[in-house]
């Protein structure tokens, strides 16, 4: 018989109708946790997420939401009431539109920080006083970037939401300790999702994929795997850190 290392605990992933929000919600309802998924703009890639959970035995939810607006958060949080509040928030939903920082607008400031950033703080902000309110030992994983490290081009914004996200981390860590609740980063590599796909080609994100030492690029599962362990017991000694997923492709 399987373990589930989440049996009875309960997800939030924001972002979760595509790429890594998708793998991780999929990977945290098998491994036992019911999952409200959260979705901007594709109901019917959620519903299926749900369905898919659910055809495993899995309980889990669809609910829109955007991460900038506080009254949303609020709207996401509420849905896990159903199944008992939140006990595990991903914090995945992002933006990354490429622009230069001579031309940046900022509107296109404002629209990535909102989202990634303020987005970020709002639904870590509003998952922990639920998680203290009903005595929750929580986790939350934040998803950084090593652009957060090494920059990434046309990308002020999003390099700049990345660090902060790793920032907010830390403290948010330092501050939750006192109630249990454990806050931690990953900071992903080339990713096989649409992201990267919107600055270079196929021809381009092969090559670089080509030089990473363990062999291609990190897929969506692989940082699933690693939201599991962070939310699991098996990580109680780790918070405030920021674990790097990228193959080796970046070696710090």
């Amino acid at each position: 018989m399987t373990i589930q290392r989440l049996q009875g605990r309960v997800a939030l992933v924001t972002g979760a109708q595509q790429g890594i929000g998708r793998a991780a919600a999929l990977a945290l309802g098998r491994e036992g946790a019911a999952v409200v998924v959260n979705y901007l703009t594709d109901k019917a890639a959620a519903e299926a997420i749900v369905k898919e959970i659910q055809g495993g035995a899995g309980r889990a939810a669809a609910v829109y939401g955007d991460v900038s607006r506080a009254a949303d958060i609020a709207q996401m949080l509420n849905a896990t009431d159903a199944f008992g509040g939140v006990d595990i928030l991903v914090n995945n939903a992002g933006i990354f539109p490429r622009v230069s920082f001579l031309e940046m607008k900022e509107s296109d400031w404002d629209a990535v920080l909102g989202v990634n950033l303020k987005g970020t703080f709002l639904c870590s902000q509003g998952a922990a006083l639920q998680m203290i309110k009903h005595g929750k030992a929580g986790a939350i994983v934040n998803l950084a970037s090593v652009a957060a490290m090494r920059s990434s081009p046309r990308g002020s914004h999003y390099v700049a939401s990345k660090a902060g996200i790793i920032g907010l981390s830390r403290a948010s860590a330092l501050e939750l300790a006192a109630h249990g609740i454990r806050v931690n980063a990953i900071a992903p590599g080339l990713t096989d999702t649409a992201q990267p796909r919107d600055g270079m080609n196929e021809a381009q994100i092969a090559e670089v994929a080509a030089d990473i030492p363990l062999g291609g690029m990190t897929t969506p599962e692989d940082i699933a795997d690693t939201i599991v362990f962070l939310a699991s017991r098996e990580a109680r000694q780790i918070t405030g850190q920021t674990i790097s997923v990228n193959g080796g492709q970046y070696l710090y």
